[in-house]
């Protein structure tokens, strides 16, 4: 995975204003994490230490689906999104950009379709906003 996550992957959470278009009815959380399972921001609606255990799990998830993509047609075959549904909630995760996934916890009394459609909408904003992070020189963060 490229340095620029690892970069946003410390304690600060400095994208997390971007997630909070996903705010509604129904949302427990949501997580913006590197396909490699590194927490880059999460919203408030979870403590940091649990959006690094969801980042993690979350990418194994997505790994998950990509060892079934021959079964909807060939190996080549790329994960839009998964969808979980538990007992209690949902775990919707999302391609969000080059090496950036979405993740997003919900309770069951929420609208799927619009949760889907909010991240599909994020989803496209986030490559430009994680491609424009100011860096230091040095390789060691955000400034």
């Amino acid at each position: 995975m490229g340095s620029r996550h690892a970069q946003v992957a410390d304690g600060r959470n400095n994208l997390g204003w971007l997630l909070k278009e996903l705010d509604g009815p129904g949302v427990r959380f949501a997580v913006l994490l590197s396909d490699d399972g590194m927490r880059i921001a999460h919203s408030e609606g979870v403590a940091v230490a649990d959006a690094e255990r969801f980042a993690a799990a979350a990418s194994g998830l997505q790994s998950l689906g990509k060892a079934l993509s021959e079964f909807c047609g060939g190996p080549s075959n790329a994960v839009r999104q998964n969808m979980t549904e538990y007992d209690e909630g949902m775990i919707f995760i999302t391609a969000a950009g080059d090496g950036a996934l979405l993740g997003v916890s919900t309770t069951t009394a929420v609208d799927v379709g619009l949760v889907a459609h909010r991240m599909n909408q994020l989803a496209a904003r986030v490559g430009h906003e994680l491609g424009s992070e100011p860096r230091r020189g040095d390789g060691g963060g955000l400034t």
